[in-house]
């Protein structure tokens, strides 16, 4: 896991540069013929990107964007009407069953089908209409790492050039820079605070609640805590009720019009005695976590770089092997 999630950089770097042709000609064609919606298929860590491609694409097109359940395809065999749908599936493996039969679905419903996939030559790239390889190479750890931020800039990636968002496409090429600094950021203090937990939040909102999803699996497979991940906004709705004294909370921001509400929350966290963590911004009584500034869209990606590698040595100090988490393969075909 560690060796791997290392690795993000250069992954990252070489994505970038080879599909930039590819994501350039399908920006074009979403920019002449506007998908009237976009769905999203996948599951786990996949399924964790899937909500920052929600939250990027909404934002920046206005396209409505829902995230299949492949059951209704694989279990109940229903087949809806996919006609102007863009509908995209995530996968490292490209081969669960299920993923692969909402796909057939979606194909044969008249939707355009693109797949960001890290294997190549998997039976879901050679389904679909656009295939978008990832580029991350053989990621044998359990706990997906190197293929997950692989998957978000990608997204990241088709969005700028959908959009023809200058900024993001200027702000693009620095990323590998900015991984390689995320990876080096002293998240020491959430490993202290972590390592005798039971229970966590994990928190944030819009572009960030994907990697919050994410922490918290991560935190779940590899640290054996029960870490449930919230909006900053749903946190209140119920789950808010459970945060009392010594209660560790994860927050993690980016530098949009997110970020004052979770600073507001995290301080009233804090004010009941929880024990708070604060990625990318700060708040009155929480720790602040070191990390990099970048762009608002960026910047989800260097923070759950900096925590795969308080993850992996939080792991070690609770007594697990990261690498080889209990009841859990690699691949997982879901029918």
């Amino acid at each position: 896991m560690l060796l791997e999630a290392a690795e993000a950089a250069n992954v990252v770097r070489v994505q970038l540069e080879r599909n930039a042709a590819a994501l350039a000609t399908l920006g074009a064609k979403l920019r002449l013929t506007p998908p009237r919606a976009v769905v999203t298929c996948a599951r786990g860590s996949s399924d964790h990107a899937a909500t920052y491609a929600k939250y990027l694409i909404e934002a920046s097109t206005g396209v409505l964007t829902s995230s299949a359940a492949p059951s209704v395809s694989s279990i109940y065999e229903s087949q809806g009407d996919m006609r102007g749908v863009l509908f995209i599936a995530i996968s490292q493996s490209g081969k669960s069953p299920d993923l692969l039969t909402a796909t057939e679905n979606a194909k044969q419903g008249g939707a355009l089908t693109v797949a960001l996939c890290n294997s190549a030559d998997s039976p879901l790239m050679q389904l679909v209409d656009v295939p978008v390889p990832l580029h991350a190479g053989p990621e044998t750890s359990v706990a997906a790492t190197k293929s997950y931020i692989a998957s978000l800039s990608a997204i990241a990636q088709l969005v700028a050039h959908w959009t023809d968002d200058q900024a993001l496409l200027r702000a693009l090429p620095d990323t590998p820079s900015l991984l390689a600094r995320a990876w080096h950021c002293d998240w020491s203090a959430a490993a202290e605070t972590l390592r005798g937990a039971v229970n966590l939040f994990v928190v944030a909102r819009g572009f960030g609640l994907g990697i919050a999803q994410e922490a918290a699996l991560k935190l779940k497979e590899t640290c054996g805590l029960h870490a449930e991940a919230f909006s900053a906004a749903e946190v209140k709705h119920g789950p808010m009720a459970l945060v009392r004294e010594e209660f560790p909370v994860l927050m993690f921001t980016q530098r949009d019009d997110t970020e004052a509400g979770i600073q507001e929350l995290a301080a009233e966290f804090a004010a009941r005695g929880a024990r708070v963590l604060i990625a990318g911004s700060e708040a009155a009584g929480a720790v602040t976590l070191p990390t990099i500034a970048a762009h608002p869209v960026i910047e989800p990606l260097l923070r759950i770089q900096s925590f795969y590698r308080m993850a992996e040595t939080l792991a070690r100090s609770r007594g697990l092997d990261p690498d080889h988490p209990p009841h859990l393969n690699k691949v997982t075909e879901t029918v």
